[in-house]
């Protein structure tokens, strides 16, 4: 098959495709970078561990903020409004029961 002209050849290893799960996204920037670090935060677990950090060019950075907006909104229309962490009410014991020594 013959590659058309300027088309990106894309490839995922297995253990990439198989994705970090993270519930915490921290955000920082400079003049020549924003730098994303995703954490998975456990219940009752004083300690976590950023799991995966992507660096983005600003202009890159606003690119995929566009992108998950547009995402987000196509999302909603089909399956209705995502509630905000605000507005949901987690359990007393979300993650499961407390741990003991």
């Amino acid at each position: 098959m013959e590659q058309q002209p300027n088309q990106l050849n894309i490839e995922i290893s297995e253990e990439v495709a198989e994705g970090t799960y993270a519930n915490l996204a921290i955000i920082t920037h400079s003049m020549a970078e924003f730098v994303i670090d995703f954490v998975n935060v456990m219940p009752g677990t004083p300690k976590s561990k950023v799991k995966s950090r992507i660096i983005f060019t600003p202009q890159h950075a606003k690119r995929f903020m566009k992108a998950l907006i547009d995402n987000v909104e196509k999302f909603e229309a089909t399956q209705g409004p995502i509630k905000d962490l605000d507005e949901v009410q987690l359990p007393v014991n979300f993650g499961g029961p407390a741990a003991q020594a």
